[in-house]
């Protein structure tokens, strides 16, 4: 807007400037074509307009010459006659207009101008700029010249002020422009407030309470604001709508996984109690059958194992609470090591533990799974011999834990989707020991639960898993010393 009204404020002060200067200009052409031929003896006027040849100078300053006006007559031989009009008093004391001399090199610069009527501008120097007009006569050539002084300063006044004036319409324009706007876009900054609440919910899990709107005074679709608003509104009820659905959707999925889970426990325990009391029979049982029984014993445990897996995650993901007591991490990593060296003994597990105990509060329970999880991960996919390094400590108030191993590692276009359920490792890891893929999304849903993190970094030769919990302040000193007691459980 401002720049539109620069434009036009330069386009009407231009045109303004422009038209001054003709009308001026040309009003200056007139009187000094009219002085010019009364300082002519014989001036006429045939048709109305000025006729300056044939005359004859008159040596005296015509009728209603100006102050600073120049009136030369430049004869053949090379005499000079006239000069600049001055206002003198005589010997009585009265004022007349008479005639300066005036300097031979401003003569000579008069004299340059060509005879031909027409008027045109001239520098002469100290004197200032002049408009000249140069007329043949019977005895030579007689030169009128009027100063452009008050001309000039007009037109540069009225610029001046032109300009001024619209400078000063701009910043009025440009303040009250800024006012208006601001003041119509108000209710597009509350559309906007809006808008941004509902970016800061989290809406990728569990209910979402949509319920931000755009206010209804901001809702008019007679305006461009107010359709802005509306549309949003219209859109915050459709995305609300989905939401709802989608979470009915999920609960419906996860509660009946929850229940299929706990219906199918039953089945399966009465399973592998078949099973076993099979293999106690007093009678013989044929080596076939005794492979069959062994097989459908060895498979119940198996889904036994995954149904237990899926419960949980379904009870996680309905955000059944966990239990909040004081877990000392130290003792717990001793615990799930000395497990997973009972069963990888061909592992080699190392600990690196702290001088002083890491404690947190949570489910001692869950967070002895989480471990069990990752050492499994570490046990399952890995070969016999290796390297896997167990740490806890520290870390700006945050309790880590680290599972390291010297596998072959993590492809790293899985690793995005480690921790989503039923992901599995390729070829390159073993699966001697089978797996369901439930185990590191369990580690991740009861990690999330206890308001910490779980993530891993991997390259052929060594992956970290990273789990960090809110730590808790130190619980009373252990009942025997930490590397005492792992030093127990190595031997």
């Amino acid at each position: 807007m401002v720049v539109l009204l620069t434009v036009l404020g330069l386009v009407v002060g231009a045109t303004a400037e422009i038209y001054l200067h003709n009308t001026l200009y040309k009003r200056l052409d007139t009187q000094l074509q009219e002085t010019a031929g009364r300082a002519q003896k014989r001036p006429s006027f045939p048709g109305g307009e000025p006729h300056l040849g044939g005359g004859q100078f008159s040596g005296r300053v015509p009728p209603g010459a100006r102050a600073d006006s120049i009136f030369l007559n430049l004869t053949a031989g090379g005499g000079v006659d006239g000069g600049m009009v001055t206002l003198r008093s005589d010997a009585e004391g009265y004022y007349d207009y008479q005639y300066e001399r005036l300097p031979d090199e401003t003569v000579s610069r008069l004299g340059s101008v060509t005879p031909d009527n027409d008027p045109r501008d001239l520098d002469l120097g100290e004197l200032g700029d002049y408009r000249v007009v140069s007329t043949t006569t019977q005895d030579g050539v007689v030169v009128a010249a009027l100063p452009l002084k008050e001309t000039d300063q007009t037109l540069l006044a009225v610029a001046l002020v032109t300009g001024g004036a619209v400078l000063l319409a701009l910043v009025a324009a440009g303040w009250a422009g800024a006012v208006i706007i601001r003041r119509t876009l108000k209710p597009l900054n509350r559309v906007a407030a809006t808008a941004t609440r509902v970016s800061e919910l989290e809406l990728d899990r569990g209910e979402v309470d949509l319920a931000q709107r755009v206010p209804e005074a901001d809702t008019d679709p007679r305006t461009e604001v107010g359709a802005v608003g509306a549309a949003l509104n219209r859109m915050l009820d459709h995305v609300g709508n989905a939401l709802e659905a989608r979470h009915a959707s999920e609960m419906q999925v996860r509660q009946f996984v929850a229940d299929a889970s706990h219906e199918l426990r039953t089945p399966l325990a009465a399973i592998r109690g078949y099973a076993e009391l099979s293999r106690r029979s007093r009678q013989p049982v044929p080596d076939e059958i005794g492979h069959v029984l062994g097989r459908v014993e060895s498979e119940a445990k198996r889904m036994t194992a995954l149904v237990e897996d899926l419960l949980l995650l379904a009870r996680l993901d309905a955000g059944r609470p966990l239990a909040h007591d004081p877990v000392d991490l130290t003792m717990l990593v001793v615990n799930a090591v000395s497990d997973a060296h009972a069963a990888g003994p061909r592992h080699d597990w190392q600990l690196d533990l702290p001088e002083e105990p890491v404690t947190v509060t949570g489910d001692e329970q869950r967070l002895h799974q989480v471990l069990a999880n990752l050492l499994a991960n570490a046990r399952t996919h890995t070969p016999e011999g290796t390297t896997v390094t167990v740490g806890v400590g520290q870390e700006d108030g945050t309790a880590v834990i680290r599972v390291t191993d010297a596998g072959p590692g993590i492809p790293r276009e899985l690793q995005p989707k480690i921790f989503e359920r039923f992901a599995r490792g390729d070829s390159s890891r073993s699966r001697a020991a089978g797996s369901t893929g439930l185990g590191l999304s369990i580690v991740h849903a009861v990690v999330s639960a206890h308001g910490g993190t779980v993530g891993v970094d991997s390259v052929p030769g060594r992956t970290e898993f990273t789990v960090r919990l809110p730590a808790s302040p130190q619980l009373q000193a252990p009942p025997e010393p930490v590397h005492e007691y792992v030093t127990q459980v190595v031997q």
